[in-house]
Formats: C-alpha cells, sequence, structure tokens
C-alpha cells in the first residue's frame, strides 16, 4: 500500500464573478459539495466561500489528479445547483482554478481562513484576494476566457 499525504487548497469562481452564491443558499452549497466529494471518496477537509467562489481543503490520493478532482466538484456541483432551483440565474464555474500545496503545519490556518470567508469579504474585495493569491504563490495572471 502507497501512503500519500498530500493537502492541496484550491479556489474557484463563479463564472464572470456572478454573486449567485447568496448568504441564503452557500451554506447548502459547501455542504453539498462536502458531502458529495466524500461520497466520492475525495478526502474533502472543508469547503467554504463568499458570494462569487469556493474555497475548499482536501487531500490528493495516490490514484487522483487535482485536475479530475476539479472537474468532479464543479461540474456535478454546477449540475446539482441547477437542478435544485434555489436560484433563477443558472451556475456555472469558470474553468480556471487556484491550487496550492499546503505543509501539514498549516492546514489549521488554511482550514480557518476558508470557514472565515464571510468575516475577510467585509474587508478585503474578491479582486483583492485574487492578486494576493497571483503575488503570493508567483502565478502567470490568467484571465476569464469562457
Amino acid at each position: 500500500m502507497s501512503y500519500v499525504k498530500i493537502w492541496i487548497h484550491a479556489v474557484w469562481t463563479v463564472k464572470n464573478r456572478k454573486p449567485v452564491l447568496t448568504s441564503e443558499i452557500r451554506q447548502e452549497v459547501f455542504e453539498h459539495i462536502h458531502q458529495y466529494t466524500l461520497s466520492k471518496e475525495i478526502l474533502m477537509e472543508t469547503v467554504g466561500g463568499h458570494n462569487n467562489h469556493v474555497h475548499c481543503l482536501f487531500r490528493l490520493r495516490s490514484n487522483q489528479t487535482i485536475e479530475k478532482v476539479m472537474q468532479l466538484i464543479k461540474g456535478e456541483s454546477s449540475f446539482w445547483f441547477n437542478r435544485s432551483g434555489f436560484s433563477k440565474i443558472k451556475l456555472s464555474w469558470q474553468k480556471e482554478y487556484f491550487a496550492v500545496s499546503v505543509s501539514e503545519s498549516q492546514v489549521g490556518k488554511v482550514k480557518n481562513y476558508i470557514l472565515t470567508q464571510e468575516e475577510h469579504h467585509k474587508n478585503k474585495t474578491w479582486d483583492d484576494e485574487y492578486n494576493e493569491f497571483i503575488e503570493k504563490y508567483g502565478f502567470t495572471v490568467f484571465r476569464d476566457k469562457d
């Protein structure tokens, strides 16, 4: 048996940054994502976010890739949301996402950051957070292409 423990912090946005994830429904959406991923053997630790984006912290299994996990999460959650009748606005996710590895010593800090997104975004816009990620992790800037 192989032993693998790779923590991933992933972030993705609603297409065109529409504020579809209202305060009335976002916790239900996050809980659905959490439960669904666990049912698919994705080791999801936590899911959170704000009105136009989602953060999650999960562990990769030895047979999983970030790309496949993200396709599964984003595809199923938008399908589920649009069938649920939560909103007249259809939910579509941007194709792009951020994904970074997290050291074991930082897991608690990242989990807290994800769970306090509501408070966090009282003082920081999505654009500020986006630019912070780009700078902090040295990403090449990508812009909405779809």
